[in-house]
């Protein structure tokens, strides 16, 4: 089924969004902006206490439109906040349809793309009449720091099993179907600082702890399926010092969730037997950004997807994401979803772009996601 999206107006709609500030941890504006937009489609909306708990100004949007189709309710996702530079955002509409940054800031495609394809599909379809089934959103805050409005948002909210997130750089049809476990780490190395001229013998190199420590477990790419990265060393005050502190911090990436654990586990202990020999001592501390899901191919929540994209004449891509994303949080809490591509290039730099057609291709696909079976 496809139905008559109105590029002009979902274009507006586009360049409305992308003119307001909505930095993450910043979106008070957006959201009530979003709570208007919605509330006049006639969708209820609340919002959950992630600003309380973030410590920012706007939490996540959900909002609930019953359907006239006699099925479950269908999750629709994306964020309101956008990466730095993020204030000041001007859009330039070209006269071939691309929409760019004017170059000093992102354009906020990422992901305000998706949430003006939402509004536009679920236009469309009250004003055409068309039956749909129960309809929930979420537009998440503070997603870009690491889904950090998704992680504690209370799942128990939703009443959706399934859900598509729009939050993908990738040509239309294209959906990603697997995200890997996201662990970040912090090793704080503290040795003896001393004289490093008149009595390095005294000292306790904490940098040197450190180094070992990396030389015998080297960061990379650790098996087909996952990565480990040192991104930043801070160490020493003066070159005439040995160093008493030296503090790693690092990522793990794995599509194994078990395993993503178990290497952060081995990493760590690498670092305290490092220290310990040369009288040093490690202190770790860690976080698991996101957990990682697989989503079967064969799964309703799949095929329904290629059956709408097969009907609208877009070639279907499932791909495998080395990124996370909202639902990661959404598969941790037991909602079954893929992420899909939402018109969206070149995020997280100011050369960032979409263009009309792929918007209107995007709001055709998640206006038909709402009326099929």
């Amino acid at each position: 089924m496809r139905v008559k999206i109105d590029s002009a107006r979902l274009t507006d709609l586009f360049l409305e969004l992308v003119a307001v500030d909505s930095p993450s941890y910043g979106e008070r504006a957006m959201a009530d902006l979003l709570t208007r937009k919605l509330q006049s489609l006639g969708f209820t909306v609340t919002e959950d206490d992630a600003a309380e708990k973030l410590g920012g100004t706007a939490g996540n949007l959900i909002a609930t439109m019953p359907g006239s189709l006699d099925l479950p309710p269908l999750l629709l996702c994306a964020h309101m906040d956008t990466v730095a530079p993020a204030f000041g955002k001007k859009a330039v509409l070209e006269p071939d349809g691309k929409i760019r940054s004017a170059g000093d800031t992102v354009l906020g495609a990422d992901d305000l793309a998706a949430v003006a394809a939402i509004i536009e599909a679920v236009t469309v379809l009250k004003e055409q009449g068309i039956p749909h089934r129960p309809i929930e959103l979420l537009i998440s805050a503070a997603e870009e720091p690491y889904c950090r409005g998704a992680a504690v948002l209370d799942t128990g909210l939703l009443k959706s099993r399934e859900a598509y997130v729009l939050d993908l750089d990738a040509p239309v049809g294209t959906a990603a179907v697997s995200a890997p476990t996201i662990l970040d780490f912090e090793i704080r190395c503290e040795g003896r600082s001393s004289h490093a001229g008149f009595a390095p013998e005294k000292g306790i190199s904490a940098i040197l702890a450190a180094a070992n420590a990396m030389t015998l477990f080297p960061g990379g790419r650790v098996s087909p399926e996952t990565t480990l990265n040192y991104g930043l060393i801070e160490g020493g005050k003066q070159t005439n010092i040995v160093p008493d502190v030296c503090t790693v911090r690092g990522e793990i990436r794995s599509s194994d969730d078990a395993f993503a654990f178990s290497l952060l586990e081995r990493v760590k202990q690498t670092f305290r037997e490092c220290c310990h020999r040369l009288g040093a001592k490690a202190i770790c501390t860690d976080r698991c950004l996101v957990h990682a899901y697989e989503t079967p191919k064969d799964s309703p929540v799949v095929r329904r997807y290629e059956k709408v994209c097969g009907s609208l004449g877009f070639p279907v891509e499932l791909v495998r994401t080395f990124g996370g994303s909202d639902n990661n949080c959404l598969a941790y809490g037991g909602i079954q979803g893929i992420v899909i591509a939402s018109a969206m290039h070149g995020c997280h730099t100011c050369d960032e772009y979409t263009t009309v057609q792929e918007l209107t291709d995007v709001a055709a696909i998640t206006a038909a996601l709402l009326c099929e079976a």
